[in-house]
């Protein structure tokens, strides 16, 4: 093959990425974009709804964990009663030691622990939304729509329940659509990935090659990153750079969950992504409770992707090892990422109440995934 044929091979395999970087939009054209509208009551995307929610938890325990660069607390919130099991040493150790249970010894516990991590990019509101409505749930057996969800709590009530509502406040606080429903992939890539000083767009995954997000080339700044952009999905894990994953992995080591998830959005349909740098097995669990999922959302006329291929990883651009990765070492959970819909006018179209429900099913199917290892 010539040069020359190299050449235009390379250029063409770039164009895509090269054009969406040159995409521009100013901070005042994109407040232009916002549309006039009134969510519904259900909808939770601003951090002071959040707050009066926070304040209502009477069955459960609501706590602060940490405060984020912009000085916004990390909120817990907690059901059912911790079980004292005989912990000898951190989960790396007891692995060493090829006794997963010298770290914890979760088949002593008669409850499943399940921990749902709201959203660490704040502009993906829709989990959010969703784990509001969980904690209403939770207390009143309602959600915020009025609706009975009875059997959901009392899934919820055969386990133990660890929520962080969202796991970067700082992002959230920026994010003024407070949905983007309706909207756009260029707004996402504004409010969601932000931009640099000249406007133009920063784009995924472009927008991960520098970081923190910090600097005089940064204009401005998306809500994937908390004040001092950090973004806490891609924070150093050994070293931490913010304090938002350190405090979503204590919770972990300390609590020890059965299943972690952490929750996200993007344009396409619902799906749960391959859990990377796990073993096979726990990839194997993750894609059977996909099943279970994307069989639930089908009896209920939902969209749904379809379940990912259990693989090791390679290739010459493997997986990044996330804050999912972290949370299955640090604790040996079932751990994975979910993507909702945001509801896209160029995406996967769903409406408010559907989104909520992808989000509430989810919760049920994790919940009963796991209480069936308990039979």
């Amino acid at each position: 093959m010539g040069t020359f044929s190299v050449a235009l091979i390379l250029l063409i395999g770039v164009l895509p990425n090269a054009a969406q970087a040159a995409e521009g939009m100013t901070y005042a054209q994109a407040q232009t974009r916002i549309p006039k509208r009134d969510l519904p009551d259900f909808w939770v995307g601003d951090l002071g709804k959040l707050a009066s929610h926070l304040a209502s938890v009477k069955r459960g325990a609501a706590k602060a964990i940490c405060v984020t660069p912009g000085g916004r607390p990390v909120h817990l919130v907690s059901y059912g009663d911790k079980e004292t099991v005989a912990h000898l040493a951190n989960y790396n150790s007891a692995i060493g030691a090829r006794e997963p249970s010298a770290y914890m010894d979760k088949t002593a516990r008669k409850k499943p622990v399940v921990f749902f991590v709201g959203p660490v990019h704040g502009h993906e509101v829709e989990a959010l939304t969703g784990l509001v409505n969980l904690m209403q749930i939770l207390e009143t057996g309602r959600d915020l729509r009025g609706k009975d969800q009875t059997s959901l709590r009392q899934l919820g009530d055969r386990c133990r329940i660890l929520i962080i509502p969202t796991g970067n406040p700082d992002g959230v606080a920026r994010f003024e659509p407070r949905t983007l429903w309706g909207m756009t992939g260029q707004d996402l890539r504004f409010w969601g990935q932000g931009t640099w000083k000249d406007d133009t767009l920063c784009g995924w995954p472009q927008v991960k090659r520098q970081h923190p997000m910090a600097g005089d080339n940064v204009g401005f700044l998306g809500c994937y990153f908390d004040d001092a952009g950090v973004n806490p999905m891609h924070d150093e894990f050994f070293a931490p750079m913010g304090p938002e994953a350190p405090a979503i992995l204590k919770v972990a080591r300390e609590e020890g969950p059965d299943l972690v998830v952490s929750l996200h959005s993007h344009e396409s349909t619902p799906a749960l992504l391959r859990p990377a740098y796990v073993p096979a097995e726990v990839q194997q669990d993750i894609r059977s409770l996909a099943e279970e999922y994307y069989a639930l959302l089908d009896k209920r006329n939902l969209p749904h992707d379809s379940p990912f291929e259990v693989r090791a990883e390679g290739g010459k651009s493997p997986e990044s090892f996330n804050l999912t990765s972290a949370l299955h070492h640090i604790c040996g959970a079932g751990s994975f990422t979910f993507e909702c819909p945001h509801g896209l006018r160029d995406g996967c179209q769903v409406a408010f109440e559907q989104i909520l429900d992808i989000q509430l099913t989810l919760y049920e199917a994790m919940l009963r995934h796991e209480l069936d290892k308990k039979k």
